[in-house]
């Protein structure tokens, strides 16, 4: 596991822990949408990034 991936991987976490605290606040559903949109690439990118595919 290199450190970006580590970095992505958290950073996507937090930001889901955004959605759920925006969801929670009953926040405009745009707001949510693209901040959902945010952490999957964040998520994703930190998952394709990791050295198990090699």
């Amino acid at each position: 596991m290199t450190g970006l991936s580590t970095i992505l991987i958290l950073v996507g976490l937090f930001l889901v822990g955004g959605i759920i605290s925006f969801v929670k606040q009953k926040m405009p559903t745009s707001l949510i949408v693209l901040l959902s949109i945010g952490a999957a690439m964040c998520l994703v990118a930190g998952v394709l990034r990791l050295e198990v595919w090699n």
